[in-house]
């Protein structure tokens, strides 16, 4: 066989892996040394990127250095969400040691979906995730497993709920047959929307997910949430989640766990804790009151790929039943059985997913290369940095802090003296908050208060820096500057 034929048979060789490889690293490499020479965001048109790509797939392979020369082709529509001035969502910033852990996790590509399809993969998950669980406080008697995102995440904890509400309400008889309608589910009007997404995949009506008022802080009003709970008991309703969140999206407020978890347990009803972005702070001493009464709820969710400088997609989920998560996913097939041994933990077993990429590995080699102490100094700063750019905001005469700021969050606005009517003002923000973006410097995004138009910055990116702060506040007065002049 001649060599020409090999390729249309067999991989690339070594050795053309090796020089692409190492190609391929360096290019990286040399991107996120010059990720500030981009624009934070693509100035394209829809289609745009697609129309300059070829319409058919080839018929024979085309070198691999032409397919690299073709990123140049994909970048002018590339969001930079590793560039320092993105500061708009709960920043997904990838780290070296994280970006060489899917490298390695990609060549070794495991499918961890049971124990014996790849013991490495499963015990080093239930390894890191129980570091994880030590790092933010998490009690040990929580049972951890990696998904892809809190959207998923948060789904399990409800279809556990269920679970453990048909445990509950219904005898094994009814248990297939029960009347969801009867459901009721709760979560702040502060709480993200994959919840209601997660209900109603599940199967709750849109009238079961009910909305509990929140405070001057914009946290879950606790005896709102009694009075709720007690009001659709009378009603033949059957309450069986409550969703608090550790770190809205709008504004990073904390619910009140603790009161939330002592209302649950008398009432017998699960509590999922939504904390995908702020549960990374509590590895700080200082900031481990946002998990108290942790150790009183059912589940959690914490998203290394938000605040732990991990590449998507990695969201860590505790439960103390896991029994409950189990009883609602485990299905099996002959040829996936293994040894049947009590020690042998299946991921497969406790959720939709059958497949399981090696997830894990990326954080290991996080925690690793970082070190606690490593980890909690980046999470410090940039909470130091948020309070900077608040204490910024308090002070200026144009702008206004709109929530409080425990965290990597500021919500605030522009409020200057020449413009008064509400109405008005939300419009000059709109329009500052596109001003902003379009500059390419900066990318924040904006949320809506008490009716106020209210724009939002998020500082947790591994690569933000007390002087991408300073010139986001220089940016944001020059441009109000030139909207008020």
């Amino acid at each position: 066989m001649t060599k020409e034929n090999t390729k249309q048979i067999g991989d690339m060789s070594a050795a053309e892996f090796r020089k692409y490889g190492h190609h391929l690293v360096d290019w990286i490499a040399d991107y996120l040394e010059s990720i500030e020479d981009y624009a934070v965001l693509p100035k394209i048109d829809p289609g745009e990127i697609k129309s300059s790509l070829p319409r058919q797939p080839p018929i024979t392979g085309e070198s691999f250095e032409i397919i690299l020369s073709d990123i140049s082709k994909i970048m002018p529509g590339i969001t930079h969400w590793n560039h320092p001035g993105f500061m708009a969502y709960f920043n997904s910033t990838s780290s070296g040691p994280g970006i060489l852990a899917d490298l390695l996790s990609s060549g070794l590509n495991v499918n961890g979906m049971s124990w014996h399809t790849c013991p490495s993969a499963t015990e080093l998950e239930e390894l890191t995730l129980r570091w994880l669980a030590q790092m933010l406080g998490i009690p040990p008697k929580f049972w951890g497993i990696i998904y892809d995102t809190a959207s998923v995440s948060s789904m399990h904890a409800v279809a556990a709920a269920r679970e453990q509400a048909k445990a509950l309400f219904f005898d094994e008889k009814e248990m297939n047959q029960t009347n969801y309608s009867l459901l009721r589910i709760y979560c702040s009007e502060q709480a993200h929307f994959s919840i209601d997404k997660s209900a109603l995949t599940l199967g709750i009506p849109e009238e079961g997910i009910k909305e509990i008022p929140v405070d001057e802080e914009y946290r879950m009003i606790a005896e709102e949430l009694s009075k709720a709970i007690s009001e659709d008991r009378k009603n033949g309703l059957l309450p069986f989640c409550v969703v608090a969140t550790v770190g809205t999206t709008s504004t990073a407020s904390v619910d009140p766990v603790k009161q939330i978890a002592s209302i649950c347990n008398k009432e017998k009803i699960w509590l999922h804790v939504d904390a995908a972005y702020a549960g990374t702070a509590s590895i700080l001493q200082e900031m481990r009151w946002i998990f108290e009464g942790i150790e009183d709820v059912d589940s959690v969710v914490v998203n290394p790929h938000k605040w732990m400088f991990t590449p998507i997609d990695l969201s860590a989920f505790y439960t103390s039943k896991p029994y409950m998560l189990k009883k609602a996913f485990s299905l099996s097939a002959e040829y996936l059985k293994g040894s049947d041994k009590k020690e042998e933990t299946n991921f497969m077993d406790y959720g939709i997913q059958l497949g399981r990429r090696f997830r894990a590995l990326k954080l290991w080699f996080i925690i690793r290369y970082f070190g606690i102490e490593g980890i909690r100094n980046r999470i410090r700063e940039h909470i130091r940095l948020a309070k900077m750019f608040a204490n910024w905001i308090d002070e200026s005469e144009h702008f206004e802090r709109m929530a409080p700021v425990h965290l990597g969050v500021v919500c605030f606005r522009a409020m200057p003296k020449s413009v008064s009517d509400g109405n008005e003002l939300n419009a000059l923000n709109e329009k500052l908050l596109n001003n902003i973006n379009s500059s390419g410097k900066l990318f924040l995004s904006h949320t809506v208060l008490n009716n106020k138009y209210t724009l939002r910055i998020s500082i947790s990116g591994i690569r933000t820096l007390e002087k991408n702060v300073k010139d986001a506040q220089l940016l944001l007065q020059n441009e109000l500057n030139k909207l008020i002049s």
